[in-house]
């Protein structure tokens, strides 16, 4: 009856997992502008270490899921996370350069390990004034890690862009 009384035997909705069709199709994870990853102020990123992608310069301090997939990996510090879509391209979304350094503190995650997700959902917010304040950069990269499974990737780059509307990847799988 408790249950029932504060909407507590409903099943949270589950999403649907598109058939994978060789094509990845990813959207924006911040509002911002996007650029190459050359701009990035990190060497492990600016020479594509982690592999390829683009960065997102946020112009304010919400992530959203590029694309349909499932959590692989939430960072303990909530800087970073790790999404596999269902045509099992991996994909980073590294929040801020040296922002592990800032321990979780002004980060708030509202996914974890195993949640299956759409693009546009909510993954991460964080404090931007307090990221510009103590970490080296609030650019964030958007990197594919296994580079071995695209077979071609069109990157947007230099514009404007939307959470959760603007495509900035598209990547064929092999």
């Amino acid at each position: 009856m408790f249950k029932k009384l504060f909407g507590l035997d409903k099943k949270k909705e589950e999403v649907q997992m598109p058939e994978a069709d060789g094509k990845d199709v990813l959207v924006s994870p911040a509002d911002g502008e996007v650029v190459a990853l050359s701009e990035v102020p990190d060497p492990t990123f600016a020479e594509k270490m982690m592999g390829d992608g683009v960065a997102v310069k946020p112009s304010s301090g919400k992530i959203v899921s590029p694309v349909t997939g499932e959590i692989m990996q939430l960072f303990p510090t909530k800087h970073a996370v790790g999404i596999k879509t269902v045509n099992g391209v991996e994909i980073l979304l590294h929040i801020g350069i040296e922002t592990v350094n800032m321990q979780g503190e002004g980060f708030k995650a509202h996914v974890g390990e195993g949640d299956k997700v759409s693009a546009g959902d909510t993954l991460i917010e964080f404090d931007l004034d307090l990221v510009n304040e103590k970490a080296e950069s609030t650019i964030t990269p958007v990197i594919i890690t296994n580079g071995d499974a695209v077979a071609s990737m069109d990157k947007v780059e230099g514009e404007k862009v939307i959470a959760g509307e603007t495509t900035i990847l598209t990547i064929h799988s092999k």
